[in-house]
């Protein structure tokens, strides 16, 4: 009996540890938002508006 319950023990410490590992893993990671497609052409825009303007 005591075995079982060491057993339980062990496995709820593994996966509490694998869950915070993931917790912090997932928290860790560095989300990014891709520019709509709007403000790209008119990012677009302007940069080539600039590159003209320094041409002169």
């Amino acid at each position: 009996m005591w075995v079982v319950i060491i057993v339980c023990i062990i496995v709820v410490i593994g996966v509490l540890a694998l869950s915070i590992l993931t917790l912090n893993k997932g928290y860790g990671y560095k989300h990014t938002i891709d520019p709509l497609p709007d403000e790209q052409e008119y990012n677009e825009e302007k940069e080539s508006d600039e590159n003209e303007n320094s041409d002169r």
